[in-house]
């Protein structure tokens, strides 16, 4: 599963600009080339969410809200301007170190896996586990060999991910299923790119030859962007399986090769044929 959609920012909320900041950067916006913008704009925010999906855009990227044009110079490149939004996240990749999840790391994590429960659908669970049974999930995954890892920013956990065995029955012991979640105070610093990237890169490490991302959720545009950014291809979508939160709900299954995926014979049974 992944958990994208809910998070806003470290410290408490995102805090808006004073309105003269706001003026100064939508006059240098319209200055630097207004029309063509603005129709580039507005043609974005006619795209549904899944093509906004394959061009690596949440529907929140494009919606015009009362702020939203002080934003979009991040997306130009003819200036050399970057918006102060586009380097706090920058810096905020520098800041985040990923590292092995300890257990004293694991009563931020079942925080903010309890929050995705109660509030998203990125999970079908209904129910927050308790810490101790987040302790017991992370004794397994490591038990299998498998990577479960957190993002810290200033000391702080701020979003983790894992793998885990994609079916218990063995001749599915060559695939695994990620699962990333962030803090909802985190929304929009990459954090998620970054846990999803380092968990690819160590599962890559191991025998595992094939990764699946089972999304809560057809309608979560930016986990769907991530994981084609990542190298996923869609595969399917499971259409109402679910039903949480009033509503029925989707699972879109996505997949990507490890290594050399099924270019080459698994490494086992490469050993028991000598």
């Amino acid at each position: 599963m992944f958990g994208q959609q809910d998070s806003v920012v470290r410290n408490g909320s995102r805090h808006c600009p004073a309105i003269g900041g706001v003026f100064v950067e939508l006059g240098r916006y319209l200055v630097a080339s207004p029309h063509p913008r603005i129709r580039c704009w507005q043609a974005l925010r006619e795209l549904d969410d899944r093509l906004l999906a394959d061009v690596g855009l949440s529907r929140s990227d494009v919606e015009m809200s009362r702020w939203s044009l002080q934003y979009a110079p991040t997306r130009r490149r003819s200036t050399g301007m970057t918006a102060p939004d586009e380097r706090g996240r920058m810096s905020d990749v520098k800041d985040t170190v990923i590292r092995d999840a300890t257990e004293v790391d694991m009563a931020e994590v079942q925080r903010i896996y309890a929050h995705h429960v109660l509030n998203g659908l990125a999970t079908f669970e209904e129910v927050p586990p308790t810490l101790d049974e987040m302790l017991r999930r992370r004794d397994a995954v490591l038990t299998a060999g498998l990577p479960y890892l957190v993002a810290d920013v200033d000391g702080c956990v701020a979003g983790y991910s894992y793998a885990t065995a994609y079916r218990p029955r063995p001749a599915y012991r060559h695939t695994i299923e990620d699962s990333v979640y962030v803090s909802e105070t985190l929304r929009g610093r990459r954090i998620g790119a970054t846990l999803l990237k380092a968990l690819i890169e160590r599962s890559e490490a191991g025998p595992w030859r094939q990764m699946v991302a089972v999304i809560g959720n057809s309608g979560n545009a930016g986990s769907i962007a991530l994981h084609r950014r990542m190298g996923f291809e869609m595969v399917g979508t499971l259409r109402s399986v679910g039903f949480k939160l009033g509503q029925w709900v989707d699972t879109v299954l996505m997949q990507r090769s490890l290594g050399r995926g099924d270019g080459a014979l698994p490494s086992d049974l490469k050993e028991t044929s000598r």
